[in-house]
């Protein structure tokens, strides 16, 4: 909790200020969850304080929320496109960006400063905001086109950056981005414009992404698996406490299992 409380101070995610009579500040909680890595081990333990963005009200805390999810067969291609020509995968984690919207938010009870009274004016997306992907998503967007990135008109998840030599493509999914290029010199140059404007952290070759596991294999093709992901959804899946919800969630993290099983989309 102190680590990323520290965090979120250093990066200006907010500043107290007294709230408005005409307005209402959202509450906040601390979410505790252990992440591990793709073989089911434990990486850490991480806290992470969120916003309350269910207490949100359309209209006047925020407008549109739509983010676009990248497509399946896009990491597809992205990933072949790297084995073919034998670039390297890099993998960068990225912070979220600045708000449009003015959002107030109660102070952490575990963190309270000067006056409890003081409320947080949120400078940049927390989680739990209901329009916080939407506002990084916009943002991540607008720096990429300034960088001479030009978006795909397939998947608008897709980036390109093009010279007269070389081909480097940007593959980014909430705060997960993949990047491959014909050049790793202009990779890394294209990395240290991004943490120039956003909190980086370079995860090096990549391996995991968004439940995929991504094998080298001696002779540099790829194997892609969803052990992790099938583990975790038989754990989730109790069929003796089955409820119709929890079914149709069920169903659709098993289409979602097809991008590495197809010999299950019939059934």
């Amino acid at each position: 909790m102190q680590l990323d409380y520290e965090a979120l101070m250093k990066n200006h995610t907010w500043y107290l200020v007294h709230l408005q009579s005409n307005r209402k500040a959202i509450g906040c909680k601390w979410d505790f969850r252990v992440k591990e890595n793709a073989d089911g081990s434990i990486n850490k333990f991480k806290a992470r304080l969120v916003a309350k963005g269910f207490t949100q009200v359309q209209g006047f805390d925020f407008s549109e929320t739509f983010s676009p999810v990248v497509k399946p067969v896009t990491i597809r291609i992205i990933l072949t496109l790297a084995i073919t020509n034998q670039w390297i995968l890099a993998q960068l984690d990225v912070n979220n960006g600045l708000l449009n919207e003015t959002v107030y938010m109660s102070q952490s009870l575990v963190f309270q400063k000067s006056n409890p009274s003081m409320v947080c004016k949120l400078n940049k997306a927390l989680y739990g905001l209901k329009h916080a992907p939407r506002q990084w998503f916009e943002r991540l967007q607008s720096t990429l086109i300034q960088f001479g990135f030009v978006a795909s008109k397939c998947d608008p998840s897709l980036f390109v950056y093009k010279t007269a030599s070389h081909t480097v493509y940007l593959l980014f999914y909430v705060d997960d981005i993949i990047l491959i290029g014909s050049s790793t010199q202009l990779i890394q140059h294209l990395t240290s414009q991004l943490d120039s404007k956003f909190s980086l952290k370079q995860l090096g070759l990549l391996d995991y992404f968004l439940g995929i596991e991504v094998k080298i294999l001696p002779d540099k093709s790829l194997l892609l698996t969803q052990n992790k992901y099938i583990r975790d959804l038989l754990q989730k899946t109790n069929m003796a406490e089955a409820q119709p919800t929890l079914y149709r969630s069920v169903v659709v993290a098993l289409q979602y299992l097809t991008i590495t099983r197809p010999e299950i989309s019939c059934s």
